[in-house]
């Protein structure tokens, strides 16, 4: 048994997952939405397994380094770090309703990764540049902030959907009355981002002394450093106006959704639409 074969049951066990999380709220079965957090921790712990079993094949084939290289490898980590942060959140909110809007990112991820045609799934030595200790810190304190994000983004969702709209009273009525309140919801939009502005800052960080190593410069204004500064900015525009300005609910879902928009772009757009250093291509 290789990692590759177990990446591709956890892409169809984070499937499940999602479907049943969908079924429990759909039919209002906790049983169901049970069976469905059972299942992505199974499947969260698979790819735990078959990441660290990657990561040994590559010292077997005498390349030897973490599985964070490429567009394959990437993507199949930032499904982990979601999966992590939800199942962090789920165990903090007892609320399954979450896994039926954060679960299909994890899902999504995995699913490029193992079906898109063009992708290279084969583990290649690293470019020189990537030959430094910073890819591994860089990497991950990067897309563990991406994934804040993207569930910060899913509660974002909740959030607007279950907000009453004015004369109108619908927070605990019909499949509603399974999210968690309106303030509940408000706080942990707030948490996630604060989570991920904080590792985003140190994965910019981390990723300055890495570029200075590697190419002689802490800032080239590469199209992924420029999108990753506007990613942050926004970011910390959000933040302000929370702390500094008062602003809560609506406002903040909606800039919680296109910060996560400016995140996809940042990792997806930048890396197919633009031409840079750090482009993966079909890579």
């Amino acid at each position: 048994m290789n990692s590759s074969l177990l990446l591709s049951w956890v892409t169809f066990g984070y499937f499940f997952s999602a479907l049943f999380y969908l079924i429990s709220l759909v039919l209002k079965k906790q049983g169901i939405g049970q069976v469905a957090g059972w299942i992505i921790r199974i499947f969260f712990l698979t790819q735990t397994g078959a990441i660290i079993l990657r990561w040994v094949e590559s010292y077997q084939m005498e390349i030897g380094h973490a599985p964070l290289s490429n567009l394959y490898e990437s993507l199949i980590f930032f499904s982990w770090t979601i999966a992590l942060i939800y199942i962090w959140i789920e165990w903090k909110t007892k609320s399954r309703a979450i896994g039926v809007f954060a679960t299909p990112f994890a899902f999504l991820a995995m699913a490029y990764a193992s079906f898109s045609p063009n992708m290279n799934t084969r583990i290649q030595p690293l470019l020189p540049a990537l030959q430094s200790n910073w890819l591994i810190a860089h990497v991950i304190t990067c897309f563990l902030g991406y994934a804040a994000f993207a569930v910060s983004c899913s509660l974002s969702i909740m959030y607007l959907i279950k907000k009453p709209r004015t004369g109108k009273k619908k927070d605990n009525q019909g499949l509603l009355s399974f999210f968690p309140g309106i303030p509940v919801l408000d706080e942990l939009v707030y948490q996630t981002i604060i989570i991920g502005f904080l590792l985003l800052t140190v994965g910019i960080a981390t990723g300055a002394i890495w570029a200075h190593s590697a190419w002689g410069t802490y800032w080239s204004w590469d199209p992924k450093e420029t999108w990753s500064l506007i990613t942050w900015l926004l970011y910390a525009a959000l933040l302000h106006a929370r702390m500094v300005k008062g602003w809560y609910g609506t406002r903040i879902a909606w800039l919680s959704i296109i910060g996560f928009a400016c995140v996809l772009f940042t990792y997806f757009g930048v890396n197919f639409l633009l031409s840079g250093l750090h482009s993966y291509g079909a890579t």
